[in-house]
């Protein structure tokens, strides 16, 4: 290693040159990787819902689907503006009123279930169907269009929409996230460091990494909002810690070869090697736990993170001291003193009264484990936007004006006979919140000929094996009302077709939250488990694993029950994320210490010798990694208007700080209370004799 730092110091030039001619196939791959902003499509394939959603894309021409309302229109005007809609490229079918029967007969004719769903007051309501996907580029291009096409009379409700504003958004918000997270995390490091402008080579060098990792995700086909925007934040503020320790080795080892940068690089180089491949081995672990979850959004997230995480290291022992070396006489002339004070009477205090942290501890455990597991979540995805977005006030409307809050779609047996499917529909009718129930069978009222149906009508609701219906429901997708009624309706359909299918954002969605539930077990633990087992190989150790896991585990426990206490509602993704990420890059803290107080403890040093110099000694750097965490979150958290991104990104920042006060006032006493366990259990700790 230290023959390798050799060279990469001899080569700094060639390999800053060789560095930014990668950044070019970096921004051509982070461009050309498509970004998905459909969170429900992350959903596994296998399940009903999913299948539905093959059988509308493959046998109807249908993915994308929308209720349109249009307000203080004359019939004639709305009929021209079905028509400029149904030319909307992507736009597959329309259903409105003219569909059935031409606009001159007079609408009291209809049925009056089939009245009430077109009209309300002024208002009109028109099914809209796309030819792509939810949040398929052609289904949110063709929303944009019938945006433009009625303006302000006309508003699109429904998953694809509120897809449409999550990416106008993200797309608006996604370069200030960077922006602010380099500005806080370099004003943090300028104040912690010995030189003002050191922060700026270290941000240049996980710029450069962070572009490596965005430009590989073109292999990975496309990746999830929820990725685009939190990877880069992620990647700075848990691989900032391998440039502080190697610039921290580089000044250590120019002591040692003074007069001799190169080698002094090459010998801080190998240090850093051995120590930051260990150490970022549990934060790659706690993100490919992810991985594990059957919603895949955890597979996109993790394998991108742990892939960050990575290139991270390496960019930190090629690039960063490539970056040292060629710009030193500059460095050099911005050093400052240690802003920091002396913090040995802090560590002190906390030694000598190690039993008081201790009964703190005990005393918060019990509320933050309750806190834990009683916060509320939510699942209804446009919870995540602003009130003043588009979707959200079209939602609204629809629901004022037309007491519909969620739309689903009923996928059964073409062959059905009309007198069970209205049958079915009857039942699904007096279901309770149901406020309407359309199929091909109902709108052939007794009023209606069957003969003055159109075929375009029929191709849009029959197609190949199966019909496609539309209920209509008053509760609010991710509702226990709207879950209890799905589960009703599925009774219902069941009895007259077992193959039948129940699709849209609700059904989907009440399966999304059964399998959060699973996820959250296994997520669990598989990260405690491999961090666990990394822990004892790196500390030979049966005991310390059990520590240092349960005091990470209760500053979770803290930082995430605190919401239970203010009454936040926190995402659904929030338990699985901040839970892996937190302890997997906050558990390094934990490492730090432990590590010290291991090799004081077999020098011979007494327990509370051993406990005050590794607290000592850790505390500064456990801060500042703490701080830099804490400010490329905490910035992002404030500003961002997309609820799930900011709710995340605040847990990730008040994460750090729990953290870090847990391991600098906690894991100290846990060494004092368990010092006899721990050297019986751990190799090359046992105390030498006198």
């Amino acid at each position: 290693m230290v023959k390798f730092g050799k060279w990469i110091a001899k080569h700094r030039i060639l390999i800053l040159i060789v560095g930014v001619l990668l950044l070019i196939p970096s921004a051509i791959g982070m461009i050309k990787t498509r970004v998905n902003y459909d969170i429900l499509s992350y959903l596994p394939e296998d399940i009903e819902t999913m299948k539905g959603q093959d059988i509308l894309m493959d046998d109807f021409g249908k993915g994308g689907f929308s209720m349109v309302m249009i307000q203080g229109m004359s019939d004639k005007e709305v009929a021209a503006t079905k028509e400029k809609i149904e030319a909307v490229d992507h736009v597959a079918d329309v259903v409105w009123y003219d569909t059935i029967a031409d606009i001159s007969i007079p609408k009291e004719v209809l049925p009056d279930d089939i009245y009430e769903f077109f009209n309300s007051d002024d208002s009109t309501l028109m099914a809209v169907f796309f030819d792509d996907t939810t949040a398929g580029d052609g289904t949110l291009g063709a929303i944009e269009q019938i945006r433009k096409i009625a303006g302000k009379q006309c508003f699109v409700s429904g998953m694809s929409a509120v897809n449409l504003d999550i990416k106008n958004l993200s797309e608006k918000e996604s370069v200030m996230y960077v922006v602010i997270a380099v500005l806080l995390v370099s004003l943090v490091l300028a104040v912690t460091m010995e030189s003002y402008l050191m922060p700026v080579f270290m941000m240049i060098s996980i710029g450069m990494a962070i572009l490596y990792n965005m430009g590989t995700n073109f292999f990975l086909g496309e990746i999830s909002f929820i990725t685009k925007a939190l990877s880069a934040v992620l990647q700075l503020g848990v691989t900032m810690d391998f440039s502080i320790f190697l610039w921290h080795s580089y000044q250590e080892n120019q002591e040692r070869f003074p007069g001799d940068k190169n080698r002094a690089m090459g010998h801080a180089i190998s240090n850093t090697i051995s120590s930051v491949v260990g150490s970022s081995l549990t934060t790659v672990a706690g993100f490919l736990a992810l991985c594990f979850m059957s919603f895949t959004l955890g597979i996109d997230l993790g394998i991108v993170m742990a892939k960050g995480v990575v290139i991270g290291v390496i960019g930190c022992v090629t690039i960063l001291p490539s970056l040292i070396l060629t710009f030193d006489k500059v460095i050099e002339k911005t050093r400052h003193r240690d802003i920091i004070p002396s913090l040995d009477r802090v560590a002190s205090f906390i030694v000598k009264r190690w039993w008081v942290f201790l009964i703190l501890f005990a005393v918060a455990l019990a509320p933050a484990i309750y806190g834990y597991t009683h916060y509320d979540v939510y699942y209804n995805f446009d919870t995540m936007l602003p009130d003043d977005s588009e979707s959200v006030i079209a939602n609204t409307k629809l629901s004022e004006e037309f007491n519909m809050n969620s739309t689903h779609m009923l996928l059964v047996d073409a062959d059905m006979s009309s007198k069970d499917v209205n049958s079915m529909m009857n039942e699904i009718n007096n279901t309770d919140g149901v406020s309407f129930a359309l199929g091909l069978d109902t709108l052939i009222g007794s009023a209606i000929p069957q003969e003055i149906i159109p075929e375009s009508v029929t191709s849009i609701l029959k197609s190949g094996d199966w019909q496609l219906m539309l209920i209509g429901s008053e509760y609010k997708t991710a509702s226990d009302n709207v879950n209890n009624q799905i589960t009703e309706i599925n009774n219902i359909i069941k009895k007259y077709d077992e193959n039948a299918m129940l699709v849209g954002e609700a059904p989907a969605t009440k399966d999304l939250i059964s399998i959060m539930d699973t996820d959250f077990k296994m997520v669990s633990t598989v990260s405690i488990g491999v961090i666990f087992i990394l822990i004892a190989i790196v500390l030979k150790s049966i005991s310390l694993p059990v520590i240092l896991v349960a005091v990470i585990e209760f500053a979770i426990f803290v930082n995430m029950g605190i919401p239970a206490y203010t009454g936040s509602v926190l995402p659904f993704i929030a338990s699985i994320v901040i839970g892996t990420i937190q302890l997997g890059a906050t558990v390094d803290y934990a490492i730090l210490m432990t590590t010290r107080y291991k090799k004081e403890r077999s020098k011979g040093k007494t327990k509370k010798e051993s406990v005050y110099i590794a607290l000592s000694t850790s505390m500064k750097s456990i801060i500042v990694s703490a701080m830099g965490f804490f400010a490329a979150t905490v910035g992002v958290g404030l500003y961002s208007e997309m609820d799930m991104i900011s709710s995340l990104c605040i847990l990730m920042a008040r994460g750090a700080i729990v953290s870090m006060f847990t391991v600098i006032l906690v894991l100290p006493s846990m060494f004092m209370l368990f010092d006899k366990l721990i050297c019986r259990t751990t190799i090359g700790i046992r105390p030498k004799k006198a």
